[in-house]
């Protein structure tokens, strides 16, 4: 008896299920026949001849043929006309004709096959089985063709033909599967007892295809029992296709189930069955030719003995009574076409009519079963498929299981008992078949073995087989060969595809050993119709899978690639895979359980290999699945890897693979039963850390929670999936107490009742870690939802509860509102519509315990906070409220703690039917209810009468902060207050940032009243009743002080306006008052303009016509509008010290209204008496000359009008020359500026005062022609100080009118002529008209893109005149000119030419054409071409230059010389200089000539030139120059390369300049040698000054030589020498060097790895430096050793401190502080990146000239920025303050904002990347309002929200929040 014995029988070869038809005729015997039957009717043959070929005639050969061959002959040309004619003759002759039934059928069948399948010759025993037909019944009796059949007779013959056919198929399959003996041996007769697997039921539309749409699904599960096969078939469907698939894993019994179903319908039990039909897909794929529906049920099923057409047809009629079943759809080899259809005679392949009956196009109305494993289903299944899920065994199952099997048998307590212990054990009992060989194992081991250890030899799936082989024999008899041999067979079965095998296939021996073992079955296949076969299969798929794993494992011949290349993880998604599953989906399973160290001695036996052969190959497969293990891998690939992981029994492996996997472990859409979770269960056991398991649309089995009792791996775990039902619910219960870890369960979207709720509800309070539980969209309804919230007091970790989309009503709801309110731990109840969440917050211990354990918590959870008594929020939004429950729940609120809000985001009470009456017993309510944020009522049938109603409940209420009612959008909100106890304290103490929450756009600081009443219909009539219910008649003693009214979108019309403002007085002074939208017009403008005057709070009007837009608002500065609303004011008492006031100017701004010079007289007259200083806003469609003239007629009126501004107002060309000639009139005039003659723009000062006059035009089409005129208006304008007319059309016609006009216009600044078309001409007649206009001082042109044109003016002749020409493309021809304009120079000139196309050659005539009569002329020249010409050739430029050079500067891309004219005669001296270096000397001419022009040269510098290789000659040439410039003073070669031999000539020349002050040669690669070549020259240069050495790796060695020449320059003042490593031994020689330096000013040691040692050593010496004013020691490791020591002797005229990045601890940082507190010259201090924590300098005295602190990166947190705020107000000269990269919070940005009042010449505050949050944001914003300075504060990168950060920099510009700076 094999294990598989009751799951899969073999089949009878006696009694196959595919009786071959063998005395049907083949296609030659039935060609043969028909020829027999027509020769017996050639009359009838012939008719039907002229019939179907009448163009044909006879032949008078055929005459001479006979009978049979001319009926042979004929039915050729029939036959060959097609199909349809072949067809047509087939039904005439079976109508027309006396055809036996049978032979009918046959010519039916055929009547479409080729003329080739009819051969015309016949044997002779073909004929002998033929013959009877010929005189069997008939289907006709004899009669002529007009006779017809008798219908009762047919009828009855059928009938009776069908019943015997049923019969002998009820026989039949009976007789197959009748009931077997089973049991542990095959002598045991015990009743076969079946145990039914688990079945869930669905009812899907399912093509199961990835491009069909997505489609709803109804499910129905069966959770337990046995099931009813009648439940299979929904037997009331009367249309469609009636098809059920059942899908399970390999083992689960389906083809168990499908044979038991044909022996219940054999036992009679499925009475509505008459027929059943029993095919296997694996014999099915056999089938290589086409078959028509009636082969495939009687050739390959059972052949009625008699009369097959008739059954048949009765068949065809009685399809709803026909079931036909096909097991294993997944071995298909070929697709199923779902395109192809047939007819009911139709021929096609086996898997097209599967397709057909499927879809109901054969045998209309049958019912179909298929089975299959898990995976895409074919495309040929119909939408409305029924799928059964089969699930196998849970516990109680096998337990029933193996009662029976051990019946009677003293083992089966122990088994059972043995069963309930071992988890493992009882995880692969959950699969039918191993179960069975389970026990099979047990039986064979317990007589020689305890229970306890045989059960130890079952851990895994793999050791299960394993024993099962080893029960066959003994290990030491176990033929080898044979398995092997078996195993080769079952490979390269798998490999091709194929599970059905040949005698050809398998040796006989191996045939033989499989036979006796029954390892394999044997059975009769059908390949053909009439041809049989014995073919041969493993027992079960999976034992064929073992046995291949067995070859590939053990086998010598099989390599370790192809070992490994089997080791592959499979994915099983439903809807996403290839339809047809692998044959090898437990292959890599088995190798992984082979690879175990328990299977070595067992694979070593079949190998014939030792122990050591064996491991190795083992371990290359363990290799495989750790790599597998580190890779990502999708849902159905883990729980493979899972499944081979815990086959090795490896526990590094499961290790390694428990840590691979991620903190959210998603799994989606794909089937996992109780084996899959306990895989996965038992890697999880290996895990540190806990994880979040989630399952999403996965069908699960109902069973399967089971798995994960006692899993302490996982932190969170989530169900969604439709598929869970109460069983699934009661199995999740047992194994929640045991998952200690969980702190998050969600149960969504299942099918769970209230059965399945009372077993979770028992589970839960045993639950006492869990924080948060949702069961969302399961259908629950009161009692479910009532009973799940009476275990919250049971979960006092409890953070959240979610009963979202279940069903409850209106008093379930009133009671949880009662249970929020009473249930201490509940924080907030949010209820809106089907939404229900219940958030809470565990008790203080709890809390704490969290906030140790999730740092996260600390930025939103204070202890402090949960110390000050519980907050309830309630959200209850569409929740069907009416009036009575208002009243029930305000009952139940009285007696609650305080609530935070009633909805804080969204609207708590809104959208509900309260109507007036609840709205107004609310507001009455309210201040009993103690809500301390936001009632929201909107969209609850609130009328105009209940506004009033509203209003007049809460006009006395102390805590409202703002109230919002708009009728129109149906919203009803109302904000309140912090209590009064709640805003103690000082906006300038810690204590109060810590009381508050981190401050958000709607939670500002506010203790004002705002009131929006907006779409509310309100009239004129209105305005008198509204006054008195804002509280207009008492507002001095109201609690609440109104701010903001918004009376917008109301019907108040120019007279409500006009009795609002006289009204206006009684409300208080308000800080805005918006009244948009109300139909009003210019007369209401001109009502509203004098409450400016009558009330002192309106600072600002604004108006607009278009969008009817009217604003009166206060002073906004500190404010600010967030949040869509001002800024509140601080709390009442708290203020910040030293904030002033300053004058802030008024503004009325009128848009979009028609301006004539009525409506502009009357505005300005109301605006007489309104204070000043006053800015005047006006914008209309088109102003005209006459009102413009009364406009400038009204300036007298207004003395305090500051700012007059006409934007976007079109302007005629005549306006410019009236606004210029009204300036003169208007001694207060500071700025007009016209544009684009569409807005102008004039400024007054307050007071008359001698300053400066800008007038500008541009955009205004200005031209020549204009510019007298132009002129004549702005020369009675003595204080013109800018002129702009940019963009204009002067050319250069224009430039030239203006420089002969502005001779007579007091202009003293700037003239702006860009953007007006000047070209080089232009420029040239400039340069040449400079003589002519002495007053010009400065030229800027660049005729390039930018088009930049400016001329500066000065009142009197200037001393000299700077012109920059860019972009001007000088050609040749242009040189002549410019130089000679440069020659009638008369003031000392600076010329730059920058990239004006000039090339060497235009430079040297340039120079050698300029000869101007005296003075000194500048010229630099930038071009491209500078660098790459070489200090040689820009030398010989120098030599042709007419005037004496005393300043040359050569760098990349830039040239500039210095020239003194005229050129004197040469002294004797020099001459005798040019004596001796001229002669013999390369380029001695070139040196001759350079002598002459450079005698006189004072400065020569050289950067980023080539002294290297070719520029040797360069070094040379100065080699011999050098000596000869005695007036040298200042010599630069920096950023250059060098050489040691260009080094040579140059400390060789310089070597002879004694007289040198100045000397740098900065980044120029001198190194070690260099320095010492250098140091030879620096020995003359007694007077040197300034020595640069920076960056040029001198090092030490370097540093010593260079000490000593430094000992004997002792009027050194700068020494530069950072970045050059000289370390400690360095440091040393230059502090011995330091006292021999007494006029040592500035000293650069930066970079250098100095170490305290040797920095103490350096301060020492720098005590002895008294006129040391820069030092400079950063980034070197100095301490604090080397501070302390500084301290100790600070330099006197100390003015700059840079020790950056020097190691510096708070010890040190404070001597120093000590030191510099007082110190009368330091400007400059920088301590960045030092760790000054508690550390920083403070001062006590102050630094009066300190302008710049820098503190960056130094771990500055609040505390210690206290005393640095006390100490910044001690510096009244700073301006810059650096503060970014530290540990800043708001308590600093509170003291800073103090500060920031008191330094008026502060400039920038840099605060970057701190933890400034938005509150200290709105400090800082309250002390720079304070500010009249524009300092600038940045704030990029602190825990800022960008649209707050956003609103804020609206509010104060100066607030940057940008990474790049930004000017306000």
């Amino acid at each position: 008896m094999t294990p598989w014995s009751i799951y899969h029988e073999p089949r009878d070869q006696d009694q196959p299920l595919m009786d071959p038809l063998s005395h049907q005729p083949d296609s030659r015997s039935l060609w043969s026949w028909l020829v027999s039957l027509l020769s017996k009717h050639q009359e009838w043959l012939s008719a039907k001849m002229q019939v179907f070929l009448p163009t044909v005639e006879l032949n008078s050969s055929d005459e001479a043929l006979d009978v049979e061959q001319r009926v042979t002959q004929q039915l050729g040309k029939l036959h060959a006309q097609g199909p349809a004619t072949w067809q047509s003759l087939v039904h005439s002759m079976c109508m027309e004709l006396e055809v036996p039934l049978e032979l009918e059928v046959l010519l039916l069948s055929t009547s479409g096959c080729d003329k080739d399948e009819f051969p015309g010759q016949l044997g002779a025993d073909e004929e002998s089985q033929l013959e009877p037909l010929l005189h069997h019944g008939l289907k006709h009796p004899p009669q002529s063709c007009e006779s017809s059949p008798c219908p009762q007779y047919c009828r009855k013959q059928q009938r009776e033909l069908a019943n015997k056919y049923l019969e002998l198929l009820k026989a039949f399959v009976h007789q197959h599967h009748d009931s077997k003996c089973w049991g542990p041996e095959e002598t045991l007769t015990t009743h076969q007892y079946y145990i039914p697997t688990i079945l869930q039921w669905s009812r899907a539309t399912a093509p199961l295809d990835t491009q069909e749409r997505t489609i709803k699904r109804d499910f129905k599960t069966e959770d337990g029992g046995d099931v009813d096969f009648q439940d299979l078939f929904n037997f009331r469907t009367h249309k469609g296709p009636r098809v059920t698939v059942l899908l399970g894993k390999a083992g689960m019994g389906k083809t168990t189930l499908v044979r038991r179903l044909c022996q219940k319908w054999a036992d009679g039990q499925l009475d509505h069955f008459q027929a059943l039909f029993l095919f296997e897909f694996r014999q099915l794929n056999l089938i290589k030719g086409f078959l028509t529906l009636r082969q495939l049920l009687f050739d390959l099923y059972l052949s009625p003995e008699s009369g097959s057409d008739a059954v048949f047809q009765y068949l065809q009629e009685k399809a709803n009574r026909v079931l036909l079943i096909f097991d294993g759809l997944d071995e298909a080899l070929h697709p199923c076409s779902d395109k192809e259809t047939l007819g009911p005679d139709g021929a096609a392949s086996v898997h097209t009519l599967f397709s057909n009956l499927c879809r109901g196009t054969l045998l209309p109305g049958c019912w179909v079963i298929t089975t299959s494993r898990p995976g895409k289903l074919p495309t040929c299944l119909p939408r409305e498929v029924a799928v059964v899920h089969m699930w196998g065994f849970d516990g109680q199952r096998v337990e029933e299981y193996m009662s029976h099997f051990f019946s009677g048998q003293p083992s089966k307590e122990m088994v059972l008992e043995e069963l309930r212990a071992n988890g493992r054990l009882r995880s692969n009992c959950a699969v039918p078949a191993l179960c069975r060989i389970t026990c099979l194992c047990l039986h064979h081991l317990l007589p020689r073995a305890p229970m306890d250890q045989s059960a130890a030899l079952l851990p895994t799936v793999t050791q299960l087989y394993m024993q099962m082989l080893l029960a066959l024999s003994p290990c030491e008899d176990l033929p080898a060969g044979s398995l092997l041999g078996l195993g080769e067979v079952a490979l390269g079965g798998l490999d091709s595809g194929k599970v059905i095998f040949y005698s050809r296939d398998i040796p006989p021996a191996l045939m033989a050993f499989g036979a006796t073992h029954s390892l394999l079955t044997s059975f009769c296949t059908c390949t053909s119709p009439g041809h049989w076969e014995t073919g041969y299969a493993f027992a079960h798929l999976s034992l064929q899978e073992f046995f291949a794993a067995l070859y590939l494992m053990a086998s010598p011949l099989v390599d370790r690639d192809t070992l490994t290349g089997h080791v592959t993880l499979n994915s099983h998604w439903v809807l996403r895979t290839k339809g047809r599953v692998s044959l090898s989906d437990k292959l890599p399973t088995f190798l992984a359980g082979l690879a175990a160290h328990t299977c070595g001695p067992f694979l070593s036996h079949l190998a014939k290999r030792n122990e050591a052969w064996v491991s190795c190959r083992q371990a290359a497969v363990v290799q495989v699945l750790s790599k597998l293990a580190t890779q990502k891998l999708t849902g159905p690939k883990l729980v493979e890897l899972c499944h081979c992981v815990a086959e090795t029994q490896e526990a590094e492996l499961a290790t390694l693979a428990a840590q691979g996997l991620p903190y959210h472990l998603p799994f989606h859409n794909f089937p996992l039963n109780f084996a899959d979770l306990a895989a996965l269960t038992g890697i999880l056991g290996h895990r540190a850390d806990p994880l979040h398991l989630e399952f999403e649309g996965c069908l699960l089995e109902p069973h399967c929670p089971e798995a994960l009792i006692g899993c302490g791996g996982i932190e969170s775990l989530s169900f969604k999936s439709r598929k869970c039902g109460d069983a699934f619910a009661e199995a999740l219960s047992r194994s929640l107490p045991t998952m200690k870890s969980l702190q998050k369960l969600r149960l969504v979207g299942s099918k769970v009742t209230a059965r399945g709720i009372s077993y979770l509800v028992q589970a839960l309070p045993l639950c006492q870690q869990l924080e948060e539980v949702s069961l969302q969209d399961n259908q629950l309804k009161d009692p479910e939802v009532l009973d799940i919230v009476k275990a919250l007091p049971c979960l006092p970790r409890l953070r959240k509860l979610d009963l979202s989309r279940n069903s409850f009503s209106v008093s379930t709801l009133l009671h949880l509102v009662k249970v929020a309110v009473t249930c201490p731990t509940v924080r907030i109840l949010q209820v809106r519509e089907s939404d229900l969440v219940f958030l809470l917050s565990p008790p203080m211990e709890t809390t704490a315990e969290l906030w140790s354990r999730v740092p996260d918590l600390q930025e939103n959870v204070s202890p402090k906070t949960e110390a000050q008594g519980r907050i309830l929020t309630l959200r209850l939004q569409q929740c069907r409220l009416k009036v009575c429950d208002v009243k029930i729940l305000i009952d139940m609120l009285r007696e609650g703690p305080h609530l935070e809000e009633v909805e804080p985001c969204d609207p708590s009470l809104s959208e509900n039917h309260l109507e007036d009456e609840g709205c107004r017993l609310l507001a009455e309510a309210v201040p009993q209810l103690h809500i301390t944020k936001k009632l929201d009522l909107s969209d609850n049938g609130l009328s105009m009468v209940g506004v009033a109603y509203v209003l007049r409940a809460v006009d006395m209420c102390w805590s409202l902060a703002e109230l919002h009612i708009s009728l129109l959008h149906k919203t009803v909100v109302l904000m309140f207050a912090q209590e009064a106890g709640e805003q103690d304290g000082s906006w300038e103490s810690a204590a109060l940032l810590h009381s508050l929450p981190p401050l958000e756009a709607s939670e500002l600081p506010s203790s004002s009243r705002n009131i929006r009443l907006t779409h509310c219909g309100f009239q004129a009539k209105h305005v008198k009743a509204l006054y008195k219910a804002l509280g207009g008649s008492r507002r001095p003693h109201h609690p609440g002080q109104l701010c903001h009214l918004d009376l917008s979108s109301n019907a108040l019309g120019d007279n409500g306006v006009a009795r609002l403002a006289q009204l206006l007085p009684g409300l208080g002074p308000l800080q805005s008052l918006n009244l948009s939208k109300n139909g009003s017009s210019l007369d209401a403008v001109l009502s509203l303009a004098q409450c400016m005057a009558s009330l002192s709070w309106v600072f600002h009007l604004d108006i607009s016509f278009e969008n009817q837009h009217i604003l009166l608002t206060g002073d906004k500065r500190g404010r600010g509008v967030l949040a869509g609303g001002p800024f509140p004011e601080p709390p009442a008492g708290t203020q910040i010290s030293g904030f002033g006031q300053h004058c802030i100017p008024r503004s009325f701004c009128l848009k979009e209204c028609p301006l004539n010079p009525l409506s502009l007289t009357r505005l300005f007259h109301s605006l007489e008496t309104c204070p000043g200083p006053l800015e005047i806003r006006l914008s209309c469609e088109a102003l005209s000359d006459e009102s413009l003239e009364t406009l400038l007629c009204c300036f007298p009126q207004l003395p305090q009008l500051s700012l007059l501004q006409l934007s976007q107002t079109p302007l005629s060309p005549r306006s410019p020359w009236l606004l210029a000639g009204a300036l003169p009139l208007c001694p207060r005039g500071q700025k007009l500026e016209i544009r684009s003659l569409n807005q102008a723009t004039l400024h007054f000062r307050l007071r008359e005062e001698p300053e400066g006059l800008y007038c500008g035009f541009p955009d205004c089409g200005l031209g020549p022609e204009h510019v007298e005129q132009l002129c004549w208006s702005l020369g009675q304008c003595e204080t013109l100080s800018h002129l702009d007319l940019d963009a204009n059309l002067m050319g250069n016609e224009g430039l030239s009118s203006l420089l002969e006009h502005l001779q007579q216009t007091p202009l003293s600044g700037w003239l702006d002529l860009s953007h007006n078309g000047i070209s080089q001409e232009g420029a040239l007649s400039l340069v040449e008209t400079l003589p002519s206009n002495p007053r010009i001082r400065e030229a800027l042109v660049n005729l390039g893109p930018e088009q930049h044109f400016r001329l500066r003016f000065s009142r009197q002749a200037a001393s000299g005149v700077t012109l920059r020409l860019n972009h001007c493309h000088l050609r040749p021809e242009h040189v002549p000119r410019l130089a000679a304009g440069l020659s009638h120079a008369l003031q000392p000139m600076e010329l730059t030419l920058t990239e004006c196309s000039l090339d060497l050659t235009q430079l040297m005539v340039l120079l050698s054409w300029v000869k101007p009569p005296a003075g000194v002329l500048g010229i630099r020249v930038e071009e491209p071409w500078v660098g790459r010409a070489g200090v040689l050739a820009l030398l010989e430029v120098c030599a042709q230059v007419s005037g004496h050079i005393t300043e040359i500067s050569i760098a990349e891309t830039q040239l500039w010389l210095q020239l003194e004219f005229p050129r004197k005669e040469e002294d004797p001296q020099q001459a005798l200089r040019l004596a001796g270096h001229g002669p013999g000397t390369p380029y001695s001419c070139l040196v001759t000539q350079l002598m002459e022009t450079c005698g006189r040269l004072q400065q020569l510098s050289l950067s980023q030139v080539n002294l290297c290789n070719e520029g040797i000659i360069s070094s040379q040439l100065l080699l011999s120059l050098l000596p000869a410039l005695s007036e040298l003073r200042t010599f630069r070669l920096t950023s250059s390369c060098t050489s040691t031999e260009s080094l040579t000539h140059l400390a060789s020349g310089l070597s002879h300049c004694g007289h040198m002050e100045e000397l740098d040669f900065s980044s120029s690669q001198l190194g070690v040698e260099g320095t010492r070549m250098l140091v030879a020259a620096l020995e003359g240069m007694r007077g040197l000054k300034r020595l640069q050495l920076n960056e040029n790796s001198i090092g030490h060695a370097g540093c010593c030589h260079l000490s000593q020449a430094l000992r004997a320059a002792g009027s050194l003042e700068e020494l530069g020498l950072s970045q050059n490593q000289i370390g400690d031994v360095g440091a040393q020689h230059i502090a011995a060097t330091l006292p021999e330096l007494p006029e040592l000013r500035k000293i650069d040691l930066s970079r250098n790895g100095i170490s305290p040692a040797a920095g103490a050593q350096l301060a020492e010496s720098l005590m002895l430096c008294q006129h040391l004013e820069v030092l400079m020691l950063g980034y070197n490791t100095l301490g604090d050793l080397t501070a302390l020591q500084l301290a100790q002797g600070l330099p006197q005229h100390l003015k700059v401190l840079h020790l950056p990045c020097s190691h510096l601890g708070p010890e040190g940082v404070l001597s120093l502080g000590r030191a510099l507190d007082g110190h009368p010259y330091v400007e400059e201090i920088n301590l960045a990146e030092n760790s000054l924590a508690n550390g920083a300098p403070h001062f006590c005295k102050g630094l009066p000239q300190l302008r710049r602190i820098s503190l960056l990166f130094c771990k500055i947190d609040d505390q210690t920025a206290k005393r640095l705020a006390t100490s910044f107000m001690l510096c009244p000269a700073l301006e810059e303050i650096l503060l970014s990269w530290n540990l800043l919070g708001d308590e600093a940005a509170a003291e800073l904002a103090q500060v920031l009042p008191r330094m008026g010449q502060l400039k920038k505050v840099d605060l970057e990347k701190n933890q400034i949050t938005a509150r200290g944001a709105w400090l800082l914003l309250q002390g720079l309002a304070q500010e009249a300075g524009v300092p600038i504060i940045c704030l990029w990168n602190n825990p800022i929200a960008p649209d707050m950060a956003q609103r804020l920099q609206s509010q104060e510009p100066r607030l940057n929040f940008a990474f790049f700076d930004q000017q306000p």
